[in-house]
C-alpha cells in the first residue's frame, strides 16, 4: 500500500486566531482563512474573523480587503482588477477554486473557508508560487510564429470564421484555477502541462495566421506533457470565465492523430 506523507510544515496547527467584528454589529459572516508566514518556522493555521456585512462589498475579495484593512493588516493575498479580468484574485474558496473577487458572499451558505490554490507552494497566506506554472506556460511560446514575411504595410489578416476558432480560447486569463483542480497536474505537474497551459498551446494551433503547427505539435506530443489528462472535466468546471480547457487538449489530440494518418 502508498504511503503519503506531509512535510511537516505543512500540516495545519490548531492554533488559530479569532477576530471579532466590532460591537454592535447586526449581520456579520464568518470567514476561515489559511494562515502562513515562512518567516516564522510555524505551521500553518486558520483564522477565523468575523465581518461586518453592512459595511462590507458582496464579494469574498472585499471581505479579504476590508479584513486586511481593519481587523489583520499582515493577511497575504493577490488582487488587481476586481473585474474578474486579471486572474490575480484565484483562490480556494468554499472547496472550489475561483476569482475571490467575482465570488458573491451571499453564494457561500455558513461559515466561509478560503484556502491557497491547491497542490502548488504557498509563499505566504493565500498567495501560491506561480514560477512553474509560468515557466510551463512560457515552453508552450505563446505568440504567433510565421515563416512567411508579413505583408508589406498589412497586417496578416483573418476571415470572420477563421478568427471564430480561436473564441473560447483566447480569453483564459491564466488565473490557474483549472489546473489545479486537476488530479492528473497535481500528481505530474513537473511534466503534464495541465489544463491551462494546453488550452493555451491550442489557441495557437487554431490560430489561421501562425505557420508553425507541425513544430508545436512535435513539441505537445509527449506521454506527459499532453496525455495525462483523462478528461475527469474539473477544468471545465471550474473556469471563472466558462471555458473548456478539456475540450481544447481533445482538439490537440486530435490534431496530432490526424497528421499521423
Amino acid at each position: 500500500m502508498a504511503e503519503f506523507l506531509l512535510p511537516k510544515n505543512s500540516k495545519i496547527s490548531g492554533k488559530g486566531r479569532v477576530h471579532k467584528a466590532k460591537s454592535g454589529a447586526a449581520r456579520t459572516k464568518a470567514f476561515k482563512i489559511y494562515r502562513y508566514d515562512p518567516d516564522t518556522g510555524e505551521n500553518p493555521r486558520y483564522d477565523r474573523f468575523e465581518v461586518d456585512l453592512d459595511g462590507c462589498g458582496p464579494m469574498v475579495l472585499d471581505a479579504l480587503i476590508k479584513i486586511k484593512g481593519e481587523q489583520d493588516s499582515t493577511l497575504t493575498f493577490r488582487r488587481s482588477c476586481r473585474e474578474g479580468i486579471c486572474g490575480s484574485c484565484s483562490m480556494n474558496i468554499d472547496g472550489t477554486n475561483t476569482l475571490a473577487c467575482t465570488k458573491a458572499i451571499e453564494d457561500v451558505k455558513g461559515e466561509v473557508r478560503i484556502t491557497p490554490l491547491p497542490h502548488m507552494e504557498v509563499i505566504k497566506d493565500l498567495v501560491p508560487d506561480f514560477t512553474h506554472f509560468y515557466a510551463q506556460y512560457a515552453s508552450i511560446e505563446p505568440w504567433l510564429k510565421t515563416k512567411t514575411p508579413t505583408p508589406s504595410g498589412k497586417e496578416r489578416l483573418q476571415s470572420p470564421e477563421d478568427r471564430a476558432k480561436i473564441d473560447g480560447l483566447y480569453e483564459c486569463i491564466l488565473c490557474a484555477c483549472c489546473s489545479t483542480s486537476c488530479p492528473s497536474y497535481w500528481w505530474n505537474s513537473d511534466k503534464f502541462l495541465g489544463p491551462a497551459v494546453l488550452l493555451q498551446a491550442y489557441r495557437w494551433l487554431a490560430d489561421s495566421r501562425d505557420e508553425m503547427t507541425g513544430e508545436r505539435l512535435d513539441e505537445l506530443e509527449d506521454p506527459f506533457r499532453l496525455y495525462r489528462c483523462h478528461t475527469i472535466m474539473n477544468c471545465a468546471n471550474v473556469c471563472p470565465k466558462g471555458l473548456n480547457p478539456a475540450k481544447a487538449i481533445a482538439e490537440v489530440k486530435k490534431m496530432v492523430v490526424e497528421r499521423v494518418i
